[in-house]
């Protein structure tokens, strides 16, 4: 297992009334995709933040390839890539202009980015686009780029969230052929969404609602305990 939670609480407010993250225990295995599941509210960011280590359990543990990301975020850093929902592109530079300095950010080997860039381009058809402005890409273009950012430094966790929202449908079938292209080199990958559909392709699903866990295994065998359930 990549990921594993044991009993995990996440709470805000003052007298921690309210719970965004209500006892999951849970495990996210390595080189598949899981899907975090659930409506708007649900948790799924919250979750993802944690992960990441940009917040902190308020109880139970959380462990990343057994580094625990509150106390040993420098450590896992580099083995992580987190595409938030808004992803922070400069949209008055270009996208080289954008690599480069996410590079920058990353401590990317000055000697490997153009290596790596090529491979970026070329894995995100982007090699056209090397010159305009991130603010004049398409939708789907943005979130190709945002991925290309993520992907910089090669780590190997990824966490998507959502990153098909507002996407047309052509690019987000791009977008889940490339990630699925990343699972096969045994990327650990999280996507986030709302959208059962998108929760049917995933091998693994985690399903929330107002932060406590309803579910995690396959699609699969949900589905198979849904029948006669719903009309």
């Amino acid at each position: 297992n990549a990921i594993v939670f044991e009993n995990l609480f996440r709470c805000f407010g003052k007298n921690d009334e309210v719970v965004a993250i209500d006892d999951l225990s849970a495990s996210i295995k390595t080189g598949i995709i899981t899907g975090l599941v659930g409506p708007d509210g649900a948790g799924k960011t919250t979750l993802i933040r944690m992960i990441a280590g940009l917040l902190t359990p308020t109880r139970g543990k959380l462990t990343v390839n057994d580094l625990e990301p509150a106390s040993q975020g420098d450590a896992l850093r580099q083995q992580l890539g987190y595409m938030p929902q808004r992803f922070g592109l400069y949209e008055g530079l270009t996208v080289l202009e954008n690599l480069t300095l996410y590079s920058d950010l990353r401590g990317v080997d000055p000697a490997k980015r153009a290596d790596m860039f090529e491979r970026m381009l070329e894995f995100t058809d982007l090699k056209r686009s090397t010159e305009r402005r991130a603010g004049k890409l398409s939708g789907g273009m943005k979130q190709k780029l945002g991925l290309a950012c993520t992907l910089l430094g090669d780590p190997q966790v990824l966490l998507l969230d959502e990153p098909s929202v507002g996407v047309d449908p052509i690019s987000r079938r791009e977008l889940w052929k490339m990630v699925g292209d990343l699972a096969g080199e045994g990327k650990t990958i999280i996507w986030s969404t709302a959208y059962l559909d998108e929760a049917e392709r995933c091998p693994e699903v985690i399903l929330l609602d107002h932060g406590k866990p309803l579910y995690c295994g396959s699609p699969d065998e949900l589905a198979e305990r849904m029948q006669g359930r719903s009309r």
